[in-house]
């Protein structure tokens, strides 16, 4: 799970930007197995991935697909926060 602040000025266009990388993400990565884009009630601006791959491989191929570098130009600038991935173990599932 990863997640970041917003910029005010992308707060439209980036729910359509990040669908967009998780439906790539789904669909064309064989290692990627959930992507899920959360935009938290409470906290306006901010975006979270919830994304399962298979393995520490499967997620270092996708920081070199196209349309992750698509989702990072479609900003002006970059995010003023962002929270590292965190990785685990699924345990049952």
């Amino acid at each position: 799970m990863s997640g970041f602040a917003v910029r005010p000025g992308c707060l439209d266009a980036c729910p359509a930007m990040a669908r967009d990388d998780a439906r790539h993400s789904a669909a064309d990565e064989p290692g990627c197995r959930q992507f899920d884009v959360v935009l938290p009630e409470t906290e306006r601006g901010q975006v979270v991935f919830h994304e399962a791959h298979g393995g520490r491989a499967g997620f270092d191929a996708h920081l070199g697909t196209a349309h992750l570098a698509r989702f990072r130009a479609g900003f002006p600038a970059p995010p003023p926060q962002e929270r590292p991935g965190r990785f685990a173990a699924l345990q049952h599932g």
